[in-house]
């Protein structure tokens, strides 16, 4: 699939944002590109504010019919009306995750770098696995997903896969024969025009 068909775009928030100014520049990148899901992926734990950011944003995803699923919160998913959970320890929370949203619920899982993980997930009922980073990046311990293990994938996996974190124009390029997605968030957010970021990024697709 991913070999013959374009990526589609997963939007990541910033892990930090004003209320006041973030939806109105959602909804623009929203307006400019095709985005097939949004992740709601805030460094804060605190529930007040996770929650009106999650209905900012989900106000904003749902009027363009764009699915919102929230990083690790299960229980905030369900409260929130979300469409389903990101989960970011590999396989281990897969199939309670499940069994709390119902099969209905989008349950994705970040693998890092283990084919392992990817496949155990897959087998719980993650509807997608996301591998990362795929560039360099001075966070965590410096390893990346290889271009292989997409290839691989693309080939011998059924199961939607997501390429993120540190995304340049060059691995956008590389990967796009075998991701089904591409995470981006920081890569757009961090720029004065995301929009523009955004594109370039797409522009690299062929």
């Amino acid at each position: 699939m991913a070999e013959t068909e374009t990526p589609q775009i997963y939007l990541i928030t910033p892990p930090e944002f004003e209320l006041s100014t973030f939806p109105g520049l959602l909804a623009r990148v929203l307006d400019s590109t095709e985005i097939a899901c949004i992740r709601l992926s805030m460094a804060t734990r605190d529930e007040d504010r996770i929650s009106r950011a999650a209905d900012a944003v989900r106000e904003i995803a749902h009027a363009r019919d764009v699915a919102l699923v929230i990083e690790e919160h299960v229980l905030l998913a369900q409260r929130l009306g979300l469409d389903g959970v990101h989960l970011t320890d590999g396989a281990r929370s897969v199939r309670k995750a499940r069994k709390d949203l119902g099969a209905d619920a989008i349950v994705g899982a970040y693998c890092g770098q283990s084919r392992h993980d990817g496949l155990t997930a897959g087998e719980l009922g993650a509807d997608y696995i996301s591998f990362g980073p795929v560039g360099e990046s001075p966070l965590g311990d410096g390893s990346h997903a290889e271009t292989e293990l997409f290839e691989w994938w693309s080939q011998v996996i059924e199961v939607p896969v997501v390429a993120e974190g540190a995304l340049s124009p060059e691995t956008v390029a590389n990967l796009s024969g075998y991701t089904d997605f591409f995470g981006i968030g920081e890569e757009i957010w961090s720029t004065d025009d995301p929009t523009e970021t955004l594109r370039t990024l797409l522009a690299a697709m062929g």
